[in-house]
């Protein structure tokens, strides 16, 4: 694992960080295109995927293979990590590269909070009516917040007060808000990978991989030694952890870094790595949510003696997603290296070339889901908001075809409104243009 400066992925780090879109101001920018339009889409998503009720999610990456938008997120996170502060520890020093990582720490802490509160306070509004069918609070298991809980296996009591401290020391972590923390704690990880980095890559990534592999509570319990499992517990009251496991998550991300680095070299397009590829994807396909529920059930009758269901249970540590299991890293590699394939050297299919109508609407689109990209931070907490949101509208107005099609495109909406919004905010427009009279 050396350190490769002419690689596509580092040429791309290189003129991603120097150039002006990357620092918000306007200009004609090189920066490769990829990372952006992925995230994205990621975001697109992750909207979909947390508006309940929503049939969207049938197809949506998570119901066609173990990976799904998590992965890209969080890959995708480790990259921009690496331009945003890998460039921070090269430049200042280990020190000034470590105060900037904790800076950002700071930044998404807060995010969290604001996004919590925003969303419990928006469930309360709505019981508070008393004319809804459903109680939100109940939706996103906030009652503890409200009520206060007692642990039926523990018998532990907490007030909401506990709970309040539980949630600013991020022991109270309810499963829908469990993806901000899991980024910070991978964050905090940064500056002793490289630290390790700087003494040698192989440690780096043998420290890496164990961490990963002690965050795998189902093979430990294989082995039987469960009690070495390395977790964060989610509520003050109960023995239940965090559903993103940062320690196994922290894999994939610090793959993402370890490319845009150069650590790891660009892959090379081979035909028979893009069939080994292919075949690991399609090869999903029979295993997935998909799978079982439109083929399997087909070909082998009742659940309860499918075997692919079997086969998922007694093979769940593999592909559990709290832990990030091993077949689910598998099958995000070989899905992230076809998309790398198919946008090409530079991300170049993704850019428009020509001037037809076609073509310059593709390049329209590629613009604006990468701009989505851009923001993701803003664009992801807004969108865990809006996603509550359009939730109980389609509660109040139902859930037909044509209604659910438009909450999804008004919400697509609302991402690219954020997006840019949030660009033009951070180029400080209020801000004399050089060489303009004060």
């Amino acid at each position: 694992m050396t350190m490769d400066s002419t690689s596509p992925l580092s040429q791309a780090s290189q003129s991603y960080a120097a150039s002006p879109a990357a620092s918000g101001t306007s200009g004609v920018t090189t920066r490769d295109p990829r990372l952006d339009f992925y995230r994205g889409i990621a975001m697109f998503i992750i909207l979909f995927a947390h508006t309940p009720g929503n049939f969207f999610t049938s197809w949506i990456p998570a119901r066609w293979g173990f990976s799904d938008a998590t992965e890209i997120f969080v890959f995708c996170s480790g990259m921009a990590s690496a331009i945003a502060f890998g460039r921070t520890f090269d430049r200042a020093g280990w020190v000034l590269g470590t105060a900037r990582v904790f800076y950002r720490v700071w930044q998404v802490y807060w995010a969290h909070i604001c996004m919590f509160f925003t969303i419990a306070m928006m469930m309360a509004w709505w019981d508070s009516f008393g004319i809804f069918e459903k109680t939100y609070i109940n939706s996103l298991n906030l009652v503890p917040l409200f009520e206060g809980r007692t642990g039926n296996a523990t018998g532990i009591v907490t007030t909401t007060a506990d709970n309040l401290v539980g949630l600013f020391s991020l022991r109270y972590v309810p499963n829908y808000f469990d993806i901000l923390p899991m980024y910070m704690v991978i964050l905090v990880m940064m500056p002793a990978v490289m630290a390790l980095s700087r003494i040698n890559l192989w440690l780096m990534a043998v420290v890496i991989a164990t961490v990963w592999f002690f965050a795998q509570r189902g093979v430990l319990g294989w082995m039987g030694v469960e009690h070495l499992w390395l977790s964060l517990p989610a509520e003050p009251w109960s023995e239940r952890h965090w559903f993103f496991n940062p320690f196994g998550w922290q894999l994939v991300f610090f793959t993402g870094f370890a490319f845009m680095r150069g650590w790891i070299p660009a892959p090379p397009v081979k035909v028979w790595l893009i069939a080994v590829a292919v075949v690991i994807v399609l090869a999903n396909v029979p295993l997935s949510s998909i799978g079982i529920r439109a083929v399997n059930r087909e070909w082998f009758g009742a659940f309860d003696g499918n075997p692919v269901i079997q086969w998922r249970v007694a093979n769940k540590p593999f592909i559990d997603k709290s832990s990030f299991g091993l077949l689910r890293y598998v099958h995000f590699l070989a899905v992230a290296y076809l998309a790398w394939v198919a946008a090409g050297v530079g991300g170049h299919r993704l850019i428009a070339s020509g001037g037809s109508a076609l073509s310059n609407a593709w390049g329209m689109l590629v613009k604006i889901i990468m701009r989505v990209g851009q923001q993701s931070l803003a664009v992801f907490v807004f969108s865990m908001v809006f996603a509550r949101i359009s939730g109980f509208v389609m509660d109040q107005i139902g859930r037909e075809t044509a209604t659910v099609v438009l909450v999804n495109f008004v919400g697509v909406g609302a991402l690219i409104t954020v997006a840019y919004f949030v660009g033009w905010i951070k180029g400080a427009p209020w801000k004399p243009k050089k060489g303009a009279v004060k």
